[in-house]
């Protein structure tokens, strides 16, 4: 289990592709962010990731899978904000042989 995020923070947790992308498993970024604006902030950070990595990825929000591309789409109360002390996952496609 990952320590507490830092106050006014969410923590996101960066898996396979991601975390080679990074160069990190996991990371403290400011909250609260809406959802939608997520991949933007990434790609903000890590150039590339959301050709490379994110358009490619499932999202989880506390353990709950969320579409971004749904919220984006969704009317302004109903879209999901990500809050201080959230747990964000970015899970990549994992193959294996």
């Amino acid at each position: 289990m990952a320590p507490a995020p830092p106050p006014g923070h969410f923590h996101i947790l960066y898996f396979a592709a991601a975390a080679q992308h990074t160069g990190k498993s996991l990371e403290p970024l400011p909250a609260p962010l809406p959802l939608r604006d997520l991949f933007d902030e990434l790609e903000r950070r890590y150039s590339g990731i959301r050709a490379s990595v994110l358009d490619h990825s499932l999202v989880t929000v506390n353990l709950e899978y969320v579409d971004i591309q749904a919220d984006e789409e969704a009317p302004e109360g109903e879209r999901v904000v990500i809050q201080e002390g959230d747990e964000v996952a970015v899970i990549p496609p994992v193959s294996s042989g």
